[in-house]
């Protein structure tokens, strides 16, 4: 009797386990992506919070494709009211605009 109620759970994780290797198979990184070198990387020349803004305009711009959006960085309300300093504004912005172009030209034309 006993056997029999550890057969049960035993019987469904066995089954259970090959799922998670494949699941996890699937979460394998995009090359290029984040990587030094790669399409989506800022320019060298930027400062921290251009980084910054930067990532987040490549974020924001896979958003709007995700969601069939116009593509419009105006539209973004991470671009029209950035959360940082009044005096980073311009920059946050200058390095938004340009991750977001950047992403919007991948996305839209495929790798050059």
């Amino acid at each position: 009797m006993k056997l029999n109620r550890l057969a049960i759970p035993v019987l469904a994780i066995s089954l259970a386990t090959p799922g998670l290797a494949i699941a996890q198979s699937y979460a394998a990184p995009v090359p290029g992506y984040g990587q030094a070198g790669g399409w989506d990387a800022p320019p060298q020349e930027f400062k921290d919070i251009q980084r910054q803004g930067y990532h987040d305009g490549i974020e924001g711009a896979r958003k709007d494709f995700d969601n069939h959006r116009r593509p419009d960085v105006n539209n973004r309300d991470e671009y029209r009211h950035p959360h940082v300093s009044s005096s980073a504004r311009g920059d946050y912005r200058d390095g938004f605009r340009r991750g977001y172009d950047t992403a919007m030209q991948h996305l839209m034309n495929g790798p050059r």
